[in-house]
């Protein structure tokens, strides 16, 4: 048993390094948005928001439209708060149907924009773009999933890619033993998570983001001496020590889920979404959310059951190794975003 617990924890801790890979260009990571409304028949308001830095500094990101386009307004911009939101007005002969739309700049970052063309009759067509897939051939007819395959790929691939919720998930994997408590454990995140997900996006309920980041990294760094605690219990061959994370986990992770939540709804507001993509975009964006983290979760079982199967003996430190880390990384994030919280 000793060594399938160390099998299981290295095995997760593989997991939580794959996470960690891309966060030196977090800020970077925060989508674009550009929607490209019909007004006429060969007229089209444009609306074009680029994450943007302190000090006025935004993405190097510009929509290049078909040659032949006209600009008949031009255009605005404006910083709010962390982006640059700039609209303008064209007219292109013949109309976009059928006609390209490219995000020049996108190779040179991580960040991907979501685009929306609504046309003359109120079909809209939703798109991700990303730096391998900068541009957009605007269909003629669209489909009627076009829009959730969007936001779903959005909510997909958004826990993939951040480190602290996925950190988060494998903290609690490595506290909850038995596949049932794991169900339970895992649902009880996802419930919480999509209710303050969806309070937040419908603008019930809302939490500043800087104070609700340096939350979330402190969620995980709770989590790390409840794991080596479980860890020393097992090893010492004691019971599990009788706390409340230990003795119900699906508790805690209701608890921090809710706060997890109000992460996931930041990502989806900073959007600017019109308002009859709320409702839609919320729901496939939970679903993208929920397919990432059943991936992860998943994954991390799967490798877990792979090392069970050859049993290596691993050394101590290498059995303490996941729990530190995830207290460490945790301890670290606090201590970033606490001292961005101080300083702002």
């Amino acid at each position: 048993m000793r060594a399938g617990r160390a099998a299981l924890a290295l095995a997760l801790l593989l997991g939580a390094l794959a996470a960690l890979a891309p966060p030196a260009a977090a800020h970077e990571m925060r989508p674009a948005y550009l929607e490209l409304r019909q007004t006429g028949p060969e007229h089209y308001d444009l609306r074009f928001k680029v994450p943007a830095r302190p000090g006025g500094l935004r993405l190097g990101l510009a929509v290049r439209l078909p040659p032949e386009a006209e600009v008949v307004r031009e255009p605005l911009g404006r910083f709010v708060d962390d982006a640059h939101l700039e609209s303008w007005s064209v007219r292109v002969p013949g109309g976009l149907a059928g006609r390209t739309v490219v995000v020049d700049g996108l190779a040179a970052t991580l960040t991907d924009v979501l685009v929306r063309v609504e046309d003359l009759e109120g079909r809209v067509v939703a798109r991700r773009l990303g730096p391998g897939t900068p541009e957009l051939v605007v269909p003629e007819s669209p489909g009627p999933w076009a829009r959730a395959r969007a936001f779903t790929s959005l909510g997909f691939e958004h826990i993939l890619e951040g480190p602290d919720h996925l950190l988060f998930v494998l903290g609690l994997l490595l506290v909850v033993r038995g596949l049932w408590n794991v169900l339970k454990t895992v649902t009880a995140f996802t419930v919480a998570h999509s209710l303050t997900l969806a309070a937040a996006t419908l603008g019930w309920a809302r939490l500043p983001a800087a104070p609700l980041e340096a939350a979330i990294a402190l969620s995980i760094l709770f989590l790390g001496p409840e794991i080596v605690r479980r860890w020393r219990e097992e090893d010492a061959g004691h019971g599990a020590a009788d706390t409340l994370t230990l003795r119900r986990p699906w508790a805690v992770a209701f608890a921090f889920g809710l706060l997890h939540g109000f992460g996931f709804a930041n990502a989806l507001a900073e959007l600017g979404l019109p308002e009859a993509d709320v409702v839609p975009g919320l729901f496939w964006f939970n679903v993208g959310v929920e397919l990432g983290q059943v991936a992860f979760v998943l994954a991390a079982l799967g490798l877990a059951r792979v090392l069970l199967a050859v049993r290596p003996r691993w050394p101590l430190v290498l059995r303490r190794l996941p729990g530190y880390a995830v207290g460490s990384c945790g301890a670290w994030w606090t201590l970033d975003r606490v001292a961005a919280l101080a300083g702002a």
